[in-house]
């Protein structure tokens, strides 16, 4: 499965990677300021390139901007 670049609404583009079953990263592309936006995949589908651009698009706007960080581990050393 590879990225799949998609055009929303107002016309920035994205990449759409997949590193897992839950958490899709939109990364901007091209000429698009956006900040990287991680999210999670709707349920009925794993693969990006099976959504519709409205279904995408209703991902991207479900989204957080960045990640938030980890909390570091009180068992780490």
């Amino acid at each position: 499965m590879g990225d799949r670049r998609f055009a929303d609404t107002e016309g920035k583009r994205w990449d759409v990677v997949v590193r897992g079953r839950s958490e899709w990263v939109f990364e901007p592309v091209e000429d698009n300021p956006g900040p990287r936006r991680t999210c999670t995949p709707p349920g009925y589908e794993r693969d990006p390139f099976e959504l519709s651009i409205e279904e995408l698009q209703h991902v991207l706007d479900g989204s957080k901007g960045q990640a938030a960080p980890r909390k570091k581990s009180p068992f780490a050393d």
